[in-house]
């Protein structure tokens, strides 16, 4: 058996989102106290806070339950819309002050930003354009940088943006787009290997070409033939991840260890945290995934 390279620079986690965890509160969605419980049992050490609200947001009560299971928090998650220009800026920065300082009450270091949708994840109701106009890019771009630039001053945390299918920065072309037009002092990418796989992207090749922005990993997989049924047919993302479109590594697309293995090339300290998407599941369905999922990246090296 050949010994893996280790990868020695990956700080390897999950997130409740490899639990069906996608609302603050939801009654198909395992309880806080289970997903703790669980990816503590799968041998995770690192996790992700989730939707706001879904673990308790009282610092010291999370501090406590987080400890008691050996677990450390990588970071927090907030949405924004940043493309509909200043008149957001209020409501945005409510929301992700609320994020940010249980993120860094917790010890954290980043927070994942992930753009609006722009057709619902559910009904699959177009709510805007796929495509911004030059102004909202500009309006994008200039308000990425404003809230990685308030993020870090008011809680020392950095801003890593998601690249998000049915969302604004999704393709190759709007990702690099994203990434020419933004100041890397101040916007970084949290890579997420599944969504940018669903919509047509190389993680290596990104990983290789933009490394130095490159501030965080999601680690998924997609399920080619499920994901060209999804494409063929204009099927939005809430019902594609309920037709099984992300999908247990090392089944789907891209191969993980060599995106790990160009992360490890960069020569910084990176988080990869698992996030198979499985809105809605069985509860008992996310433990066993978990832990084989644990055991193939322990394969990989990470």
């Amino acid at each position: 058996m050949v010994t893996p390279t280790p990868l020695d620079r990956i700080r390897v986690g999950s997130a409740p989102d490899s639990w069906g965890v996608w609302f603050p509160d939801d009654p198909r969605q395992v309880p806080w106290e289970r997903f703790l419980d669980e990816v503590a049992e799968a041998g995770y050490e690192w996790i992700e806070l989730g939707p706001y609200g879904y673990l308790p947001t009282d610092p010291a009560r999370l501090r406590d339950e987080v400890a008691r299971r050996n677990l450390k928090v990588s970071a927090g998650t907030v949405f924004t819309g940043m493309h509909r220009g200043p008149s957001v800026w209020a409501d945005t920065w409510a929301h992700v002050s609320q994020v940010a300082a249980l993120t860094q009450a917790m010890g954290a270091r980043h927070l994942v930003v992930i753009p609006s949708f722009w057709r619902d994840d559910k009904t699959a109701e177009i709510l805007e354009p796929p495509e911004l106009t030059a102004e909202q890019w500009a309006h994008l771009t200039k308000g990425m940088e404003r809230l990685g630039h308030e993020v870090r001053e008011t809680y020392g945390l950095d801003i890593v943006v998601h690249p998000h299918a049915d969302t604004h920065i999704d393709t190759e072309e709007h990702v690099e787009r994203f990434l020419d037009s933004t100041d890397a002092e101040l916007v970084n990418l949290c890579l997420d290997t599944g969504h940018y796989a669903y919509c047509g992207g190389d993680s290596v090749k990104l990983v290789e070409t933009y490394g130095e922005r490159i501030g965080y990993l999601h680690l998924k997989q997609v399920d080619p033939d499920i994901l060209a049924e999804v494409v063929a047919h204009g099927v939005p993302f809430g019902p594609a991840v309920q037709r099984g479109v992300m999908c247990e590594p090392p089944s789907g697309v891209p191969e993980l260890g060599p995106v790990l293995e160009a992360a490890q090339k960069l020569g910084v300290e990176l988080f990869a945290i698992v996030e198979q998407d499985m809105y809605p599941c069985e509860p008992d369905k996310p433990l066993p995934i978990a832990v084989r999922t644990r055991r193939f990246l322990r394969s990989c090296g990470a």
